[in-house]
């Protein structure tokens, strides 16, 4: 009873304002014109911003991998630290394999103080090579590739001596002295610095004058006619052959060295034309980087400085290009070029491939070795003055 007491007193007008009956025409759905507009432009906006955001990644990625590519140029070209131990390889770890090849260090400086090493082995040729005063005396400057450091090498390249050697016995009665001095970069081995091209140039200069400084202690006589010739050859391979042509074209040359003739071995023309052989694609962007290079290496240019540096003197250099006949990094259309640049500059020039060999092995075949001991040969005792004694 008291509940029903507390219950307020509703009227018929009070429920009939309370209650809602719907009518025919709310029963219809209602659409909300704005909600749906909204919608669409969500949607199509949804599909138009994700190709947008996506091509900037896209954009993004290649603009960092290209600024990776300009800023750490030198890294990527220079490796002196692969593989992982070839700062810490010793001559004599590989002296048992050089074939009687005795190899030393030796310490020099660059011009702006850099501690550099070099590897330096003699070698008598000839059939009176006991003589104690060589009637020539052959020095090879060595610059080696981009990796590894040059302890390794010793054993290719001594074999290639003793195959000089071999071949300087049969029939010559003049006698020569060889010393080959292999260069090790700033950075590579033990030399101290980082890599650069313009440092590599430096350490360069600073090997030859070491063997313009060696030849004038050795055979430092009063008399000029009697001291030996000093016959030079440069030799270079892969990223050495760049810095050989820098060499010749950019330093003078000692006045008591006389340059003979230049080996490349698996050269390329320049690092732009390696951009290019590596990203062929023309709508990739890193083949058009080359306007940011600090490092060149142009032995196509650096033929031209030479021919018109030795053409008043008399006295061109003679050009070897050693092929790989099956190199994976160099395609042999860059030797071509090489070859026809010599042709065109009237350079004398000879040209040869070695079967089977890739990149860094054509001193690992015998081919190869041969290769180089024979054009030696030819430079050391000429055809035309065997039996000249």
């Amino acid at each position: 009873m008291l509940f029903f007491r507390s219950l307020p007193r509703l009227s018929i007008q009070h429920i009939s304002k309370l209650t809602v009956i719907p009518s025919r025409s709310s029963t219809t759905p209602h659409i909300n014109t704005l909600a749906c507009s909204t919608r669409h432009y969500h949607v199509e906006g949804g599909l138009i911003l994700a190709p947008v955001v996506f091509s900037g990644l896209f954009v993004a990625l290649w603009t960092w991998k290209c600024l990776m590519l300009v800023t750490f140029q030198n890294k990527i070209i220079y490796m002196p630290g692969l593989p992982p131990n070839a700062r810490r390889e010793k001559i004599q770890e590989y002296a048992g394999r050089c074939g009687g090849v005795q190899w030393r260090e030796e310490r020099v400086r660059a011009a702006d103080g850099t501690d550099l090493a070099l590897c330096v082995a003699d070698v008598e040729l000839g059939s009176s090579a006991t003589s104690m005063q060589p009637d020539v005396v052959l020095y090879i400057l060595y610059f080696q590739g981009n990796a590894s450091s040059i302890p390794p090498r010793l054993p290719d390249l001594s074999s290639a001596l003793c195959m000089l050697k071999r071949s300087s016995l049969k029939g010559d009665d003049r006698n020569a002295r060889c010393t080959m001095v292999c260069l090790s970069y700033r950075g590579y081995w033990t030399s101290r610095g980082r890599p650069t091209e313009k440092g590599l140039s430096m350490d360069a200069a600073a090997a030859l004058n070491w063997i313009s400084q060696l030849h004038s202690n050795s055979y430092g006589g009063e008399v000029q006619e009697l001291r030996p010739s000093a016959e030079l050859v440069l030799w270079g391979q892969s990223i050495g052959a760049g810095v050989a042509t820098n060499l010749v074209a950019e330093a003078p040359m000692p006045a008591n060295v006389h340059l003979d003739s230049l080996i490349l071995e698996t050269p390329f023309t320049s690092v732009r034309a390696m951009l290019e052989v590596l990203y062929p694609q023309k709508w990739l962007p890193y083949r058009h980087l080359w306007p940011f290079l600090r490092n060149h290496l142009d032995s196509w240019k650096n033929l031209g400085i030479i021919r018109q540096k030795y053409g008043t003197k008399g006295s061109l250099p003679e050009v070897f290009i050693l092929e790989a006949a099956k190199d994976e990094l160099v395609p042999p259309k860059l030797s071509q070029e090489l070859y026809d640049r010599c042709l065109d500059l009237q350079l004398p020039v000879t040209r040869r491939a070695v079967p089977g060999a890739f990149h860094n092995d054509t001193m690992f075949r015998g081919e190869g070795r041969r290769a180089v001991s024979d054009f030696l040969s030819r430079r050391i005792f000429p055809p035309h003055a065997r039996g000249w004694a």
